[in-house]
């Protein structure tokens, strides 16, 4: 079987994979739920909000006013990671990053010698430098 056919293959296990099946159902769930698209709204507003009153400069910052977006921010965060359905696309999320994480590791070592039938990958993380990697999130 050729690279880009075993690709193929490996994105159609992946699909077929429960992990993919609950994290695509979450984000449909969480994209659908107005009031908590409304919320994500509102934060990335504030955190605009806040990003423009922290880059002014030195004699036109006003603490009291970034203090109070960062509260509003905090909160406002609080209250999206409380809806069910975020900690249900969160929870969701993690495990399929998860998988894909393994799965990225065990295709780097093989491209770098190891017997893919036997090589595994370390619990977290992959024990080397992470200078162009970012990929154990």
């Amino acid at each position: 079987m050729q690279p880009i056919q075993a690709a193929r293959e490996l994105g159609k296990a992946i699909q077929n994979d429960e992990r993919y099946k609950d994290y695509f159902a979450a984000k449909e769930k969480n994209d659908g739920d107005e009031a908590l698209q409304n919320l994500i709204g509102e934060f990335n507003l504030q955190r605009e909000n806040l990003t423009m009153e922290a880059s002014k400069a030195e004699g036109e910052k006003n603490q009291e006013k970034i203090d109070e977006l960062n509260e509003k921010m905090r909160a406002t965060y609080a209250e999206i990671m409380s809806n069910e359905n975020m900690r249900a696309y969160s929870a969701a999320k993690a495990g399929f990053d998860r998988m894909l994480n393994q799965v990225n590791q065990i295709v780097a070592m093989c491209c770098e010698g190891a017997d893919p039938d036997t090589c595994e990958p370390a619990a977290k993380g992959c024990g080397s430098g992470c200078g162009g990697c970012g990929g154990c999130g």
